[in-house]
């Protein structure tokens, strides 16, 4: 009996057997879910309409064994009471599921899932389920409860436990959204449900035949759907390696139509154009000042300092182009070896940010020069670097060359806000932004952001989520329509370094769209450890609509101990903060976010406080982020990130300020990572 193939990667999904994204978003059949997995480090975004419903739905898949996402389900016979103007409902939900057992020759893979856990659960359901695969067959086999288990073909059992479990709380946390239903889990009848794939000779065309457990005569709202069968029939047709087709007849008289893209964020990448290093035998520069020069343009590094003692040369400076450490040594060892004379023998690279000071990589000339020469000659280089913390500079040193820490720099460009989900539908604003920054010393600057809005719905935005506390987030509809121009931030900026592994930051000014004030950030980072600490303070007042130097009456302190810690478990980053959020509200904010090799994050949070009743709708706050390397797009090298951030709702409870400088992002070096292992692209 044939066993599934090791998944494919993510952008060769389109078409495969066992992987194509259901109705609800993961991957399943059409109406029900299976127990597969999506390759680790895919995103799948896909949107499907089975009348009255509507589904727009994004998917992750960050480690091999957890698939989450979450979902917008668009009521077309229902009104968006919230709204209030006739537009259909739309119901948000999260959605999660966890590989029990793999696959083996004689055992079917085994997954427990989740839907619809973590919104108003009015589509609410758990379930279990078993997928095998037979030559060109992928068969599963599941039970359901809650919407996937109307059908009611068992008895609950779990009801010899206790008799709460034989029966469901009807749509529990209906009433109101973002509530984790905890007390409805695997309680009322299961139903079973289950199909088969058969990948055709065709290989574009996948065929699908189901049996859901749903009856479609509880549905939410009233909306019964009549239903002819249980019997569902599809395809899935693959476009192109990363772009399906779905359609299907569901329920014995209902037509389905979806599409489905998927992105490999783990395999981003993007073949570079970057200047090709320097030639390690060129002439001499003109000078020390030329040499710094060009290890800007072609190593990436902005220098500050070029000193020599004894038989090292050392460059001091932050990077600015590579996201690889490696790469930039490599290309400045290239360039110095053409302008140091004979008696240099190392040279070390002493790497910091804003002033801070992170880590030394060093590397032997000799070994350096050899290994550029002959490719069997790298091991020996690679073998003799030495990473580590980073080591004061001798007042013995000669300086070579130091520059000017007083620099000013600017960069206009587009950049879209956007928000979806909400009771206002879509929402965008489409801005040209000036940035600017002017350094005073290695350890200071200004910087501040203008933006103008070019195009805007922002009149549709009217929806205001109750609360009871102090109106700190809320009051964003008059700030985005108040004015199409605006200063965003204008603040100054310091920072200091304490000791071998203590950080320190101060700032004020105007430090977001909102609020205005000064506070101070305190940071244990120890060298390569997984573990930091960091306390940050802040006094803040909030900002006049117009967003120019008025400030309202309303002010507060603000301010969390955060932990991070780089728990070894799959890449992932745990970040966990208690303290006082802007409402006055007290509580804890838990991050949880995986990074892969292309350097793509995915990340979830979530806040709970003690406001209680007071916090709005849902009573905790929550939302995912994707956040991608410039470098994985572009055929230029890049330091920069693009992050897209999506939260079901704009709350006054848990809101946090928007620093624009942290001390984790600026100490970011002093993490190894993958330094090592990214010697074998160095050399590109």
């Amino acid at each position: 009996m044939a066993t599934a193939a090791a998944p494919a990667a993510a952008a060769g999904l389109a078409g495969e057997l066992g992987t194509g994204q259901s109705d609800f978003g993961g991957v399943g059949i059409m109406q029900t879910p299976t127990a597969r997995m999506a390759p680790e480090g895919t995103m799948s975004v896909s949107w499907s309409r089975t009348q009255p419903y509507r589904r727009y739905n994004v998917f992750f898949q960050p480690t091999a064994w957890f698939e989450g996402g979450f979902r917008y389900v668009e009521v077309e016979n229902r009104e968006f009471a919230a709204a209030g103007d006739g537009r259909p409902n739309l119901d948000k939900g999260f959605d999660m599921k966890l590989r029990l057992l793999q696959e083996t020759r004689y055992r079917p893979q085994l997954a427990l899932g989740f839907r619809d856990v973590g919104g108003t659960t009015l589509f609410g359901g758990e379930y279990l389920a078993a997928s095998k695969r037979w030559y060109d067959l992928d068969v599963t086999l599941g039970l359901g409860w809650g919407y996937l288990g109307n059908q009611s073909d068992v008895d609950s059992p779990f009801g010899w436990v206790a008799e709460r479990f034989d029966e469901r709380p009807r749509r529990a946390g209906g009433d109101q959204g973002g509530e984790f239903a905890l007390d409805a889990l695997f309680r009322g009848p299961m139903a079973l449900f289950g199909g088969v794939e058969w990948q055709t000779p065709w290989q574009p065309l996948v065929l699908q035949l189901e049996v859901e457990g749903n009856d479609y005569a509880n549905e939410p709202q009233n909306n019964t759907q009549e239903q002819d069968s249980r019997v569902n029939l599809g395809a899935r047709l693959a476009l192109t390696d990363n772009l399906e087709l779905h359609a299907g007849w569901q329920r014995g008289n209902t037509a389905m139509a979806g599409v489905t893209w998927n992105v490999d964020l783990a395999g981003l990448s993007q073949v570079k154009r970057n200047p090709p290093p320097a030639d390690i035998n060129a002439p001499p520069r003109e000078d020390w000042a030329a040499v710094s020069r060009e290890l800007e343009e072609n190593a990436g590094i902005a220098v500050s300092r070029i000193t020599r003692q004894g038989r090292d040369i050392t460059v001091t400076g932050e990077p600015v182009t590579y996201p690889s450490l490696m790469h930039s040594e490599i290309r400045a060892g290239r360039i110095l070896n053409a302008q140091a004379d004979e008696e240099v023998e190392r040279f070390r690279f002493r790497w910091e940010n804003r002033g801070l000071g992170l880590r030394e990589g060093v590397h032997s000339r000799p070994a350096l020069t050899a290994a550029v020469g002959s490719a069997e000659r790298e091991d020996d280089h690679l073998y003799g670097i030495y990473a580590h913390a980073e080591l004061r500079d001798s007042a013995r040193a000669e300086v070579l060359h130091e520059t000017s820490p007083q620099r000013f720099q600017w960069s206009l460009g587009p950049r879209l806000d956007q928000n979806f989900g909400g009771p206002d539908g879509y929402l965008y604003r489409l801005m040209a932004v000036l940035e600017a920054e002017y350094r005073t010393d290695r350890n200071g600057w200004f910087s501040g952001q203008l933006a103008w809005t070019a195009l805007d719905n922002l009149d549709n935005y009217e929806y205001i989520a109750d609360s009871d506390l102090p109106r700190v987030r809320t009051f964003i509809g008059d700030y985005l329509a108040e004015s199409s121009l605006g200063i965003e931030s204008l603040q100054y900026t310091r920072t200091a370094q304490l000791g071998d592994s203590w950080y320190a930051m101060g700032y004020g000014g105007l430090l977001e769209m909102m609020y205005a004030g000064a506070g101070g950030e305190l940071m244990y980072r120890p060298f390569n450890s997984p573990l930091a600490l960091g306390l940050d303070v802040n006094w803040v007042r909030q900002r006049d609509f117009e967003q120019r130097f008025e400030l309202r009456d309303y002010d507060t302190w603000t301010g969390h101990l955060t932990a991070y810690l780089e728990t070894g478990i799959e890449d992932v980053l745990a970040k966990l903060s208690v303290g006082r959020y802007l409402a006055g509200d007290l509580g804890t904010t838990l991050d949880l976010s995986r990074e892969f090799a292309s350097g793509a994050r995915v990340g979830a949070w979530g806040t709970w406080t003690d406001a209680g009743d007071d916090f709005g709708e849902g009573g905790f706050d929550k939302g995912l982020y994707l956040s991608v390397p410039f470098d994985a797009m572009f055929t230029r090298s890049s330091r920069d990130r693009a992050e897209v951030a999506w939260r079901p709702l704009t709350r006054d409870g848990g809101a946090t300020l928007d620093r624009r400088y942290h001390l984790y992002d600026l100490t970011e070096e002093r993490r190894l990572g993958g330094y090592w292992e990214e010697y074998g692209t160095a050399w590109e």
